[in-house]
C-alpha cells in the first residue's frame, strides 16, 4: 500500500465517479484529492478523521469533503459488516456547471461549505444515504438525475454540523502535495529501516521543528503516530501472509518487540497474537 495523492480516473469522461461499497478497513489510508467527496457509511462505528478533526460515529455517517482536505478512510479498522458508498465529484464540474446555472447556485454554496467538511445527521443522512445505495445500477444519465437530486437535499438541510470552524483551503495545493507525496513515498521506501525525522525534513527542505509543524497541521497527526500507523499496517499484511510476530516486528522498522506489541496493541486495540489468531 502506497500512502499518496490519491488519483480518481474514472474510465469516462463523467464528472462523477462511484465506488459501490469499496472495503478499505485493513488499510490506514490517509489521502487527499481534488475531487470533492461525498460518503456514506452504515452497519458499524468507526472514526471521522477529516483534515484537522477527529471524532467518531455510531452506526452510520454521511459527509461531504471538500477538495484536497486530506482524511481518512471511513471503515479503516472496522471488524464488523458494514455497507459503505462513495461519490466523487469533479473539482472542474463546480466552476463550470454549479456556478454557470442559476438553478444550482445553492448547491455550488454548499460545495464552497465543503470546505469546511460538513457531517449530516438525522433524516437527511438516511435520506441520501439511501439514495446513494440506489446509484450503482443506474445508468449515466440516470445517475447525473439523481446526483443532481441528493445534492439539493443536502443543500437546503439544516441537520448538519462544520467540522472546522474555517475552511481548508490550500492555495499552494500542487505545491503541498508534492511535498506530501515525497514524505509518503519515503516512508512508503524507507519504513522496514529506521528513519531519521531530520533525513526526512531535509529531503522537503524543511528543518527539524518547522517539518514537525507541518506535518501536524496537514495530517492531523505527529510524524511518529503516522509513521507508527503505517508500519502497524504492514504488520497486519505480514502476520496475515504467515510470518510470525518476531519476523513482523522486525521486518517492519521496529527495534524492539515490546514497543511493537505496545504501538499494535494502541493502535488496533488487541496485540499482534490475539490478531494473528482471530484471522487465521
Amino acid at each position: 500500500m502506497k500512502i499518496q495523492l490519491e488519483n480518481i480516473q474514472p474510465s469516462d469522461k463523467s464528472s462523477f465517479h462511484l465506488l459501490h461499497n469499496p472495503k478499505l478497513n485493513d488499510l490506514f489510508f490517509w489521502h487527499f484529492h481534488p475531487e470533492f467527496e461525498l460518503v456514506y457509511i452504515e452497519g458499524a462505528d468507526g472514526k471521522r478523521h477529516v483534515g484537522h478533526h477527529l471524532s467518531n460515529f455510531t452506526g452510520s455517517d454521511l459527509v461531504l469533503i471538500g477538495s484536497n482536505i486530506p482524511h481518512l478512510n471511513f471503515d479503516h479498522g472496522i471488524k464488523t459488516e458494514y455497507h459503505k458508498e462513495v461519490l466523487h465529484i469533479s473539482a472542474s464540474f463546480k466552476e463550470k456547471v454549479f456556478q454557470e446555472i442559476e438553478e444550482l447556485q445553492d448547491v455550488y454554496e454548499l460545495l464552497d461549505r465543503s470546505q469546511h467538511g460538513i457531517a449530516f445527521f438525522g433524516e437527511t443522512k438516511k435520506a441520501v444515504g439511501a439514495k446513494m445505495k440506489q446509484l450503482q445500477p443506474l445508468d449515466r444519465f440516470g445517475q447525473f438525475l439523481e446526483i443532481m437530486k441528493l445534492l439539493k437535499v443536502l443543500a437546503h438541510s439544516d441537520e448538519f454540523e462544520l467540522l472546522h470552524t474555517n475552511p481548508i483551503i490550500n492555495n499552494k495545493a500542487n505545491k503541498q502535495q508534492q511535498r506530501l507525496q515525497q514524505v509518503y513515498s519515503y516512508i512508503d521506501e524507507h519504513y522496514a529501516q529506521k528513519i531519521e525525522l531530520e533525513e526526512v525534513a531535509q529531503r522537503v527542505n524543511l528543518g527539524k521543528e518547522a517539518f514537525c509543524r507541518y506535518f501536524k497541521r496537514n495530517t492531523g497527526s505527529t510524524f511518529t503516530q503516522f509513521l507508527n500507523q503505517y508500519r502497524i499496517t504492514q504488520a497486519k499484511r505480514l502476520l496475515l501472509a504467515g510470518r510470525n510476530i518476531t519476523e513482523t516486528c522486525y521486518e517492519c522498522g521496529f527495534e524492539s518487540l515490546s514497543y511493537f506489541n505496545r504501538t499494535f496493541k494502541k493502535i488496533s486495540g488487541e496485540n499482534p497474537s490475539t490478531y494473528k489468531t482471530k484471522q487465521s
